[in-house]
Formats: C-alpha cells, sequence, structure tokens
C-alpha cells in the first residue's frame, strides 16, 4: 500500500487554518457570551430609559407647552419658536457637597443620554458601540468590526488597511456613504430617527440640562454603563480569542505540514479537516456553485468582494460542521 504524502503548508494555507482556530475560539469563548448578554441587557434597559427621560422632559416642557409652539411655528414660521425633534439629552442633580476648604458647596451629579447609533462612551473610540453591537452581522459580511480595538492605543497601527477596514464598516453601517434617499433604511438612520422627544429649544443638546432626582440619574447611569458595557465586552473578546492567536501564529510558522495542525486542532477540539487548504479554489467554485450563481444572476448585481468572502466562510463553516 502506497504511503500517502503529507500536505506541505504555506503562507495562504497557514492563514486558512489560523482562521478556523480564530472562528472556534471567538464563538465557543466564554468572552463571546459576555458580549451577547451585555448586546440583550442594553435592548433591555433602552426602552425604560427613553421612557424615563421622556416623563423628565415633559416634566419641565409639558406637551401643551409643545402643540402652543407647534402651532405658534405653523403660523409665524421660525419666528414662532424653537422646537426640535432630538435623542440626545443632558440631565442632572444637584446636591450639597463639601468643598476643599470643608465648607458646604453646591455639586452637580450630571449624565449624558444619547440614544443613537454613535455615542460618546467614555474610553472608546467614536464609533465602537456601533461596531460592537453589530459586530457579528458586519463579521458575517467579510467586514472587520474589531478594526478599533485592534489599534488599542498605538496610533501607529493607523495604516492604510485600518482606513479601510473603518470606511466600509461605516458605509455598512450608513454613517457615511449613503444619500438622503435610502439612509433612513441604514442601521444608522434607523437610530437616528427613532427614540427621539421633542424638546423647546435649540437643536444642540448640551446648551438643555434638564434637573431630576438622585434616583432618576442612578437609574440613567445604568444606561450608559450598558453602552459600556456593550464596548467593553467586544474588547475583551477581542483581546481573548487574539491572545491565543499570537501564540498560535508563532507556532504554525513552524510546522511544516498539515498533520501537525490537526494534531493540535484535535488535542484542543477543534474541527479541522485538510479540505481548508484547498479554500482558494474549492471556496471560488463554491461561491459559483448552480444555486449561489443562480441567486446572483437573479439578483443582476456583481458580488463585492466581502460577499464572495462571506459565502465563502459560510460554506467553510458548514462543511467542517458536516466533517
Amino acid at each position: 500500500m502506497e504511503k500517502q504524502k503529507r500536505q506541505s503548508l504555506n503562507a495562504e494555507k497557514r492563514k486558512a487554518i489560523a482562521d478556523v482556530f480564530e472562528n472556534h475560539w471567538t464563538e465557543n469563548s466564554p468572552m463571546k457570551q459576555k458580549h451577547t448578554d451585555a448586546i440583550n441587557n442594553y435592548n433591555a434597559i433602552k426602552p425604560k430609559t427613553y421612557e424615563l427621560v421622556n416623563n423628565i422632559v415633559r416634566k419641565h416642557q409639558p406637551q401643551e407647552d409643545v402643540n402652543t409652539i407647534r402651532g405658534m411655528i405653523a403660523k409665524y414660521n421660525s419666528s414662532g419658536g424653537d422646537l426640535h425633534h432630538d435623542n440626545c439629552f443632558y440631565l442632572s442633580h444637584e446636591y450639597m457637597g463639601i468643598d476643599e476648604d470643608g465648607k458646604d458647596e453646591t455639586k452637580e451629579d450630571k449624565v449624558h443620554i444619547d440614544f443613537t447609533l454613535t455615542p460618546r462612551v467614555d474610553g472608546y473610540d467614536s464609533y465602537s458601540f456601533a461596531n460592537s453591537y453589530y459586530r457579528d452581522e458586519m463579521k458575517a459580511k467579510g467586514l472587520n468590526p474589531d478594526y478599533d480595538v485592534k489599534l488599542g492605543d498605538d496610533y501607529s497601527k493607523k495604516a492604510p488597511k485600518y482606513y479601510q477596514e473603518e470606511n466600509s464598516c461605516k458605509e455598512y453601517l450608513g454613517i457615511t456613504g449613503s444619500n438622503n434617499t435610502n439612509r433612513g433604511t441604514t442601521h444608522y438612520g434607523t437610530w437616528e430617527n427613532s427614540d427621539k422627544i421633542w424638546v423647546i429649544g435649540t437643536s444642540y443638546c448640551h446648551s438643555r440640562n434638564f434637573k431630576t432626582d438622585e434616583t432618576s440619574i442612578n437609574i440613567l447611569k445604568l444606561y450608559t454603563q450598558a453602552q459600556a458595557d456593550v464596548c467593553k465586552t467586544h474588547r475583551d473578546l477581542y483581546s481573548y480569542v487574539e491572545t491565543k492567536m499570537q501564540k498560535l501564529r508563532l507556532g504554525l510558522k513552524s510546522y511544516k505540514y498539515f498533520d501537525q495542525a490537526k494534531a493540535l486542532a484535535d488535542k484542543l477540539g477543534i474541527p479541522l479537516n485538510d479540505g481548508i487548504l484547498n479554500e482558494s479554489s474549492s471556496m471560488a467554485l463554491s461561491v459559483y456553485s448552480p444555486e449561489n450563481l443562480a441567486n446572483l444572476l437573479e439578483d443582476k448585481v456583481e458580488p463585492t468582494k466581502a460577499e464572495k468572502v462571506a459565502i465563502a466562510r459560510q460554506l467553510l463553516a458548514q462543511q467542517i460542521a458536516v466533517n
């Protein structure tokens, strides 16, 4: 019986193997569940926060006053007053504290509530929440929403690839690249047009400060913490997987044959088969299988590179599951 020839590895094949390990560690890590839980918690607390903010605003600005100004605007145009449909609010609570000299001092506990997809979350990039919230969806589309957590505080990593990945994610979400006709149908547009409250005053939310009580402020802080948790668990998930991947990449560089990587995968309980070694050819054929090609032709749209990658990854995952 002829001895089967060992399959050699090259950079492309090592990359394909590494992708299998990365996907397994991501989807099966405890950090992934924490990230999912953080998103679910945010989804649960958001409508309650909106209701609370709406009640506070209406207490300061009764609906009948809003209706009065709306009527004045209808009669006198811009001279009738300022009315704005907003989803960004500053709320505060005043209390007596002690200054540095030990004297009584009036202090203010303030919270900023932002119901949009791009809130300012302390310690994170401007688009961290959006990338974290839609991470799984964008990964399935072949995008890389991890570009910002990968950067961390090392701005030297802002290479052209960083900006390409950033722009691709922002365009997908609708933050950039959407015209007035279709922007409302994007994720960004949907968030921008929902959870709004009519307020009397200018369109600048920082110019308005609604006073409330200590209990309400503490409840509102739970919302901002929920936003931060979505970002934090995303960062933790990436760090958890990347720590493993750094060691794996070093190990794979020393492997000359597939059976060495296969032995490692078996010890770690990670499904790995040699079908991925022909990914560049077999996956391309799978992308244009009769079923997939028919769908693409029916839409009469040339698939993007990201869409091809997404289809290939899905087929690869299915193949691994079967084996």
